[in-house]
Parts: C-alpha cells; sequence; structure tokens
C-alpha cells in the first residue's frame, strides 16, 4: 500500500488498490437495488389515495413503456410521473456520483466533491441566468405551470444547460488555479477557495432573488424552490439532458482511468510515467463539470451525493478507477433515488426538498469524515 502524500493523498494508494468484493459483484447488487428502488418509487408518492401494489407498479411500467396495457387513465397518468420523476434521481445522482468520483481523483482527496468546491454553485448560477433569459424571451414565463426548469428546458435547452456547464467550468478551472502551487495542488487551498466561491456565488443568488421578489414574485418562488433541489414534474427532455451530460462524461472514463490511478502517487510520478498531465487535467474537470452541470440544470442543488458515494465505494471495492468511476455513477443513481424514495414513503405530501434530505445526510457524514482525518488535516 502506498504512503498518503503530504497534501493528503486517497486512502489506499499504492500497486494494488483492490479490496472488498469484486467490482462486478457490486456492480449487480446496486443494479438490483436501483430496479427495486424504482419500483418503489412508482408505487409510492404525495397523491393520497394513489398508493399501487407491486404488480400494478409492474404493469404501469410495462404500459408506459410499450410493452403492456397499463393501467387505467388516472393512475396510469400519475404512476407514469412518478416512473420519470424515479428514473431523473437515478441520472441526477448517476452524473453527481460520478463527478465527485472525478474530482477526487484529480485532486487525490476523498473531501473533494462539486459542492464543496463551488462546481454546483457555479452551475446553479449559470442555470440560474439561463432562466431569466428564456423569461425575457418567452411572454408571460413563469413556469407555465410544470414548474420553472421543465419549462426552461423546454423552451431552451442549450441557452440553460450551455450557460450550467460555462458557470461550473469556470468554478472548477478557477479554484484548480488558486489552488495550485507550482504545479501541485493544495488541498487545503482547494477547499478554501471553494467554501469562499459557495459563499460569493450564494450571495449573488440571493440577491437576484431578492430582486426578483420585488417585480417577478413566481418567477423568484419557482427559483428558489429549484435551488433546493427538484426531483419532480419531471419529462423526458429533462432525462435526456441529464442523461446527456451523464453520458459524454461516461466516455471519458477509458481515457483518464489509469491515469487518475498514477496521479494517486503524486504528479511528479504520473508525469515521469509518461501520463500528460495537462490533458488528464483538463479531461477530467471538463467530464466532471459537465456531468454535474446537466445534473444541476435539471434538479438544482443537491450536495453530497458526490461526497459520499465515491468515499463509501472506494472503501468497499478500492481505488482502482476503471472500477471506481462506473460504480460511483451506479451507486450516486442508487442513493439519491433512494433517499428521495424513503423521503416521500414516509412523509408523503410533506416530502423534504432532495437538497434538503441530502444535506441532512451529508452534512454530518462530511464532519464525521473531517474528524476521523483530524491528524492528516493538521499536517497540511
Amino acid at each position: 500500500m502506498g504512503s498518503k502524500s503530504a497534501e493528503g493523498g486517497l486512502e489506499g494508494a499504492g500497486p494494488d488498490r483492490t479490496r472488498g468484493p469484486g467490482g462486478r459483484a457490486v456492480a449487480l447488487l446496486l443494479l438490483a437495488v436501483l430496479v427495486m428502488l424504482l419500483l418503489f418509487r412508482v408505487q409510492v408518492g404525495t397523491a393520497e389515495g394513489y398508493s399501487l401494489s407491486f404488480k400494478s407498479a409492474l404493469s404501469a411500467i410495462a404500459g408506459y413503456l410499450g410493452w403492456g396495457e397499463g393501467l387505467d387513465a388516472a393512475p396510469q397518468l400519475i404512476a407514469s410521473g412518478r416512473f420519470l420523476d424515479g428514473v431523473t434521481a437515478a441520472f441526477v445522482g448517476a452524473a453527481l456520483g460520478l463527478s465527485g468520483a472525478l474530482f477526487q481523483g484529480l485532486f487525490r482527496n476523498d473531501l473533494a466533491s462539486p459542492g464543496l468546491i463551488g462546481v454546483t454553485s457555479g452551475a446553479a448560477l449559470g442555470a440560474m441566468l439561463g432562466i431569466l433569459v428564456i423569461g425575457g424571451m418567452v411572454d408571460g414565463f413563469a413556469g407555465d405551470g410544470l414548474g420553472v426548469m421543465p419549462a426552461a428546458l423546454r423552451e431552451g435547452p442549450l441557452v440553460v444547460v450551455g450557460l450550467s456547464f460555462l458557470g461550473a467550468l469556470g468554478c472548477a478551472f478557477f479554484v484548480t488555479i488558486l489552488a495550485s502551487r507550482g504545479g501541485r495542488i493544495s488541498v487545503p487551498t482547494l477547499l478554501l477557495v471553494g467554501v469562499a466561491i459557495n459563499a460569493c456565488l450564494g450571495g449573488v443568488l440571493a440577491a437576484a432573488q431578492d430582486v426578483l421578489l420585488r417585480e417577478e414574485w413566481h418567477l423568484a418562488q419557482a427559483l428558489f424552490s429549484w435551488l433546493f433541489g427538484s426531483l419532480t414534474d419531471s419529462t423526458p427532455d429533462r432525462i435526456a439532458v441529464v442523461a446527456s451530460g451523464l453520458g459524454l462524461a461516461l466516455i471519458t472514463i477509458p481515457f483518464v482511468a489509469q491515469e487518475l490511478d498514477l496521479f494517486a502517487e503524486g504528479e511528479e510520478m504520473a508525469q515521469s510515467l509518461g501520463v500528460a498531465t495537462l490533458r488528464t487535467k483538463l479531461l477530467v474537470i471538463v467530464a466532471a463539470s459537465m456531468a454535474a452541470a446537466a445534473a444541476v440544470a435539471v434538479a438544482g442543488q443537491i450536495a453530497f451525493v458526490g461526497l459520499v458515494v465515491p468515499h463509501v465505494l472506494r472503501l468497499t471495492t478500492g481505488t482502482r478507477h476503471r472500477t471506481l468511476l462506473p460504480l460511483s455513477a451506479l451507486g450516486g443513481a442508487v442513493f439519491l433515488l433512494g433517499a428521495e424514495t424513503l423521503n416521500i414513503a414516509f412523509l408523503g405530501a410533506s416530502a423534504l426538498r432532495p437538497g434538503i434530505v441530502l444535506s441532512l445526510v451529508g452534512g454530518p457524514f462530511f464532519l464525521t469524515l473531517l474528524l476521523r482525518r483530524r491528524r492528516e488535516v493538521s499536517s497540511w
């Protein structure tokens, strides 16, 4: 097992990075859990009197996919909406999980995640600007009764997603540049800059909402609701947006997985072994930002998925990125869909926003992680 770098390397760095069950076994288990959660998500919802049986949920999904007759009109419509919401949650969770694993591999630290280093805040600001642009272009735009983001993505998906990606990418590069010293990335500086960016962009988002409250109250309320996360009112268009961002990020895995393994021993070591470090950094930052931006554009800010999932999988299956990266996507899908499904199952119509639920779960996890690594953090 390799030793950790002075900047705080990932646990388990070294020649043999596998542990626990094989990646294929974990992948099959996660897939089975994901399918069961999706079925359970179709069974439960916020509409009273429309709790479906397992058989009805199967029939509804088959009917939506065109594999059967489905249910009667009203139950089928409700079940189809729940199915789309569940698929959206799975794709958003997968994008955030993969983004977190990529950033953690690049920065060689399991405290890095798109939420903590300000990437999701940049994506949220970009998406909000896209919504305002669409709102200025479309007469009477206020969500059109479907929620602000579904309506904005329907009217101008390239504007919203493009600006979200530019915001995420800009923050990722800004943080990386400020945290770099002599070609090396300082993890303490990285986290501190991330905290500062989150605070600054949070202030900008709050100021924009305050201004809108005076003139466009409904739009301001919709934006406020979306910023805390929204996995309802899903449409095939929203799923296509996040699936596209996730798919483009997944394509980069064969080009960066082995390089990120070598990065764990230090950037100089990786470079001496023939790794094109600048190319790898650019690919990872673009891919991770793309996945995070697509997730934020569709579902708003949902924190900690990219922190919790890769960390748990790394402890379970090891640190080889050829296995860790796709498993992080699959684990992120299970984690977010599971949290959202349990949230609705227990609270029904009073269910909390997914961003709030994940903050309640992820905040203590992050604090525990920091406390476990106090000795390492004090040596930075």
